[in-house]
């Protein structure tokens, strides 16, 4: 099935943010669209907000004048479900609650057209049991946006056990047209990016209840390092703790308590607190009036050493970190090859640098027998990296530590020391976040393609989790969660099926 005319009339039920959003996509894309809201004159009030929002990108030229006439035009208020029957789709954008969803599709099954495609914006309920008891089930399918609509990219096409294969493919190139980024995924609990993120936080979270470092010090490794926009507390932060929280619960809950989606106890303490980020003020972060952000920890640099005096040797296989090697002699610094030096290790000065596989620099050091022993954390890309996390065993002395800060400062990185702890920040929350994914398509929830799509484009990762797990080598990704693993003795760190299998096969996600 193609995707609809764009004669065919749009129905979007709620007219909140997200509803309103919808509306607007629709209307933009050349559909005439009716607005429905059980509330009197909320439909007209968004509108009309809507007429507002749009005038200003008149004015920064994203809009011309006739353009958004043209847009609110195509807008019209449905005062009942009945002004609905002449639509081609209906998308419901309203309240959570399945009772409320289920009446209005069981209302608008005697309203609509046999051929109306019925779809739901729901971002936690399944769409099989919203189907189940319909008379046709099958043309009930997810059209899960992202909030701002009108900005954000992602659309998750959902589908219940019911819906046909040709719905769900009408509403994914139906969504093209509207200049969306489609994906199908399979009606399991989270879908896929509310599945597949829940990592991202409780990484964060759980290195913060370890003390492992304050928030503002991962904050700003996830992005100096990791390339994410925003760090794990300040976005929960602004997407309030008491819905992040909740999402996290219905996940944990839907999957019977799969360790793997375990809420987070300093996250239900903020909740329980009324403390729910930007909107009461205070979350990890203050926000009130005066309240300066706290900034990272950043190891001081001392000035008794040149960097450019300090040698550095390379094994001659570097693996991950050939961008910082390659930024190190773009900096001046001489790196010369030392066929004495293990695979995968640098000598800077006095110390041995590596990247994290997971272990504990102490366990590390002692299993290798190693001494002046640092770790490095990942980066999305050496070159670019601003931020960097580091740890060291105990044996490591001040001066070899010191000679690698020294190196890094050189380059225009700034270090951040960590409690040592297994796989770091970014390589932590990064192999996790792939781990996710993989067992997301090893159910069938989505493609590798989908997922890492999904990723990038709901929620705006620097690179799909399981792109970036081959960059970085399946097997040394499969090496990190099963020493996470064994560090924490707990099923949460469980590597996939689906990476134990690539792994083993030398392969990668996605077809080459």
């Amino acid at each position: 099935m193609s995707a609809l005319n764009q004669s065919a009339v749009i129905g979007v039920i709620g007219a909140g943010a997200m509803g309103a959003g919808i509306a607007q996509v629709a209307a933009q894309a050349g559909h005439q669209v009716k607005l429905y809201d059980n509330r009197e004159g909320v439909a007209q009030t968004s509108i009309d907000s809507m007429a507002k929002q749009l005038a200003k990108l008149v004015e920064r030229n994203k809009f011309t004048a006739e353009q958004v006439q043209q847009i609110l035009a195509r807008l019209s208020v449905a005062n009942t479900l009945d002004e609905l029957s002449d639509t081609g789709l209906v998308v419901e954008a309203i309240v959570e609650n399945i009772d409320v969803k289920k009446s209005i599709f069981d209302a608008l099954e005697t309203i609509c057209s046999a051929n109306c495609i019925l779809a739901s914006n729901t971002s936690s309920i399944s769409i099989t049991r919203l189907a189940a008891g319909m008379k046709h089930p099958e043309r009930m399918v997810g059209m899960h946006f992202f909030n701002p609509a009108p900005i954000m990219k992602l659309v998750e096409v959902v589908s219940g056990l019911a819906t046909d294969s040709d719905v769900a493919a009408c509403v994914y190139e139906t969504a093209l047209n509207w200049g969306k980024k489609p994906v199908y995924a399979a009606s399991t609990p989270g879908f896929i990016v509310n599945r597949v993120a829940r990592p991202f936080y409780a990484e964060s979270f759980r290195l913060r209840q370890e003390q492992v470092a304050d928030c503002a010090t991962l904050d700003a490794l996830l992005k100096g390092a990791g390339g994410f926009r925003m760090g794990a507390f300040e976005l929960t932060d602004m997407i309030g703790h008491d819905v992040n929280y909740a999402v996290t619960c219905s996940v944990f809950d839907a999957y019977y308590g799969d360790f793997r989606f375990q809420p987070s106890l300093i996250q239900k303490d903020l909740v329980d607190a009324g403390f729910l980020g930007r909107k009461t003020g205070q979350g990890f972060y203050s926000y009130q009036e005066g309240a300066e952000k706290p900034e990272a920890q950043i190891v001081s640099v001392s000035s008794s050493t040149n960097a450019s005096n300090i040698q550095c040797e390379v094994s001659e296989e570097i693996g991950h970190l050939t961008g910082l090697v390659e930024r190190l002699s773009q900096a001046g610094i001489q790196v010369t090859k030392a066929s004495g030096l293990a695979k995968g290790y640098l000598k800077i000065g006095s110390a041995l640098l590596a990247l994290t596989d997971g272990r504990m620099a102490c366990e590390r050091a002692k299993d290798e027998q190693l001494s002046d022993l640092v770790l490095v954390d990942l980066a999305l890309d050496y070159q670019s990296a601003t931020h960097i996390a580091l740890s060291r065993s105990a044996s490591t002395s001040e001066g070899a530590f010191n000679d690698v800060v020294q190196c890094l400062d050189q380059l225009g990185i700034k270090v951040s020391e960590v409690v040592d702890s297994p796989a770091l920040v970014v390589m932590r929350t990064v192999a996790m976040l792939a781990n996710e994914a993989a067992d997301a398509v090893l159910q069938g929830v989505a493609t590798a393609e989908g997922v890492d799509t999904a990723m990038c484009f709901g929620v705006n990762y620097p690179k799909g989790p399981l792109a970036w797990a081959e960059s970085i080598g399946v097997a040394d990704v499969e090496t990190v969660l099963r020493n996470l693993q064994q560090s924490y003795g707990e099923d949460r760190y469980r590597p996939s099926l689906l990476i134990r299998r690539i792994a083993m096969l030398e392969g990668n996600f996605h077809v080459q």
